[in-house]
């Protein structure tokens, strides 16, 4: 349970976990206990807030919403409301901000007259989470807890970063359009034939191919390929079978099979090469990918299993 804030403490803190130039990912914690509404409060961007502990109530008009861990509680930018709390624990959950160009293309999927007004992507208030949903939205939170946490220890990868919250929030967005019976107003995808969509994720796969000792975001890979990044991440998994930050790792790993077979000796420096932040992100991946550690391969392994094993690994 939240304790209650002291006099001198702010009841209402942010801590960002995440910035990017395509979504924003803050944790919140209000330590205020039951009562209200409050002031009246301004929603400075369009946001998706999932919670993680407690509930509050948003009023706005006549009407009201209690915000739970059960849902997704949407704010549109510029909207007004005030904020009361039923229950004396406080509230703490999780603000997903994906910039105005993400958010649109994200909601056309659903709704394809966002672009008939842009400025006002939500319909509705509240939305189903269900617990598929919550427990991704908690993996995230807690990986980027620990990067953040770590102090330089543990690096991020903007592009894994990128596609699992985007991913996150799309499928956020599907759930309550379906719950609010708006599903219909789906139409089939016309942003580009298949050949075009082919076309842009062969373009990503080159790109990926020569960039593997760099630390990519979704957006330079999207640029590559000449499409918007939610539309990449998309057709990316719908043709490969696999999430693009995800493709990369293979790349990576099984190309530092080949260098091992080769005689790569320095492991930091080989991990390094080939992208990863360290000996032990490195070393964790492949025992994932393989279930075995590089240096187990290099000891036990001769250069001809390798190149078998390479050669019959599956991406």
């Amino acid at each position: 349970m939240l304790a209650m804030a002291l006099p001198h403490e702010n009841p209402l803190t942010f801590r960002s976990l995440y910035e990017s130039p395509l979504v924003g990912v803050r944790d919140y914690t209000c330590r205020i206990n039951q009562g209200g509404p409050g002031g009246e409060e301004q929603s400075d961007a369009n946001q998706i807030v999932l919670m993680r502990h407690g509930a509050f109530c948003k009023h706005f008009g006549k009407r009201s919403v209690t915000a739970d861990v059960n849902q997704a509680v949407f704010f549109s930018l510029h909207s007004t409301y005030r904020v009361s709390h039923p229950v004396a624990c406080g509230d703490r959950g999780t603000i997903l901000a994906p910039t105005p160009r993400v958010l649109t293309d994200i909601v056309r999927e659903l709704d394809p007259t966002i672009d008939d007004h842009p400025e006002r992507p939500f319909s509705f208030v509240t939305g189903p989470c269900a617990g598929e949903l919550f427990w991704r939205h908690r993996e995230l939170v807690m990986r980027l807890e620990a990067v953040a946490d770590s102090h330089g220890a543990m690096q991020l990868e903007p592009l894994w970063a990128d596609v699992t919250a985007l991913q996150l929030i799309a499928d956020v967005l599907d759930a309550a359009f379906t719950r609010h019976g708006l599903a219909g107003k789906k139409t089939p995808r016309r942003n580009g034939t298949a050949a075009e969509h082919a076309d842009r994720v062969e373009a990503a796969k080159n790109f990926l191919a020569g960039h593997l000792s760099d630390s990519l975001a979704l957006d330079d890979v999207a640029r590559a390929a000449g499409a918007s990044p939610f539309h990449l991440a998309r057709i990316f998994q719908q043709q490969t079978g696999t999430p693009v930050h995800r493709y990369l790792t293979c790349l990576r790993l099984r190309a530092s099979l080949e260098r091992l077979a080769d005689g790569a000796d320095d492991l930091t420096a080989l991990a390094l090469e080939l992208g990863f932040s360290s000996h032990s992100h490195f070393t964790d991946s492949f025992r994932r990918e393989f279930g075995r550690t590089p240096s187990e391969v290099r000891r036990d392994i001769s250069r001809h299993s390798l190149r078998e094993m390479s050669k019959n690994l599956e991406v």
